[in-house]
């Protein structure tokens, strides 16, 4: 899988109310704490910490497996979830996204420690935080979100999807970059793959453990889009 201002004040602020935030908040800047306990996890000396969250859009019994409300109308009116949940293989309406996974630099240090012991070698929280371990983490108040869709017309169909989160001011916010993971492959007739988002929110007025709007609209020359909740207090 491939890992990669308003003001510097905004991102300060953001990451100090994170001391205040309840357990497993996403962590937009690791520090000590959490490092050790993600490292700790990775190394079975506790609990694994959660490092991400997994939204599951597949649809079983005419409803989405993450249950009622993971995902409404933001344009096109309710027709577009129902149609959505009345025919979520009929690609002729547009691809489908069937999982949103939202995670941070803690996800990414569990991988950087599970390598370390995979290889027979400790990684301290000292270390960890170091810029050599740093630099191959997400940049600090990122925000990685995967989206794995399927149905894609084409490959190239998959640049035509546009994400946004959803401000606290409500003004949409883009995100600061956007990729693929290597695995989009054709299966009778349509693609499937990976998406990659990485955003800001803290710049965006949002919490550390708030739950925000995912907004989606597919490749589909269509009016639908879609909200899709996102609860960063459910992981670190």
């Amino acid at each position: 899988m491939l890992i990669p201002k308003p003001a510097r004040l905004t991102l300060t602020l953001g990451l100090a109310a994170l001391l205040a935030a309840p357990a497993h908040a996403w962590v937009p800047k690791l520090e000590d704490t959490t490092a050790r306990n993600v490292i700790d996890g990775a190394y079975g000396r506790r609990d694994p910490v959660p490092t991400y969250l997994i939204t599951s859009l597949k649809v079983k019994d005419g409803q989405f497996e993450a249950g009622e409300g993971a995902v409404t109308a933001f344009d096109g009116g309710a027709a577009c979830v129902a149609d959505w949940l009345a025919a979520p293989q009929d690609y002729a309406r547009g691809s489908r996204p069937v999982t949103v996974t939202a995670s941070g630099q803690a996800d990414q240090l569990f991988f950087q420690a599970q390598d370390a012991r995979d290889n027979f070698r400790n990684l301290s929280a000292a270390d960890a935080l170091t810029d050599e371990y740093a630099s191959k983490r997400l940049p600090d108040g990122q925000l990685r979100i995967d989206i794995a869709v399927q149905g894609l017309p084409s490959e190239r169909a998959r640049g035509a999807y546009l994400v946004r989160l959803k401000g606290a001011d409500g003004k949409l916010i883009a995100p600061v970059k956007s990729t693929y993971v290597n695995d989009f492959k054709e299966e009778g007739g349509t693609w499937s793959g990976t998406l990659v988002y990485y955003f800001e929110p803290l710049k965006a007025g949002l919490g550390a453990s708030d739950t925000v709007s995912l907004l989606l609209r597919t490749e589909a020359d269509t009016n639908c889009a879609y909200s899709v909740p996102v609860n960063l207090g459910k992981f670190s």
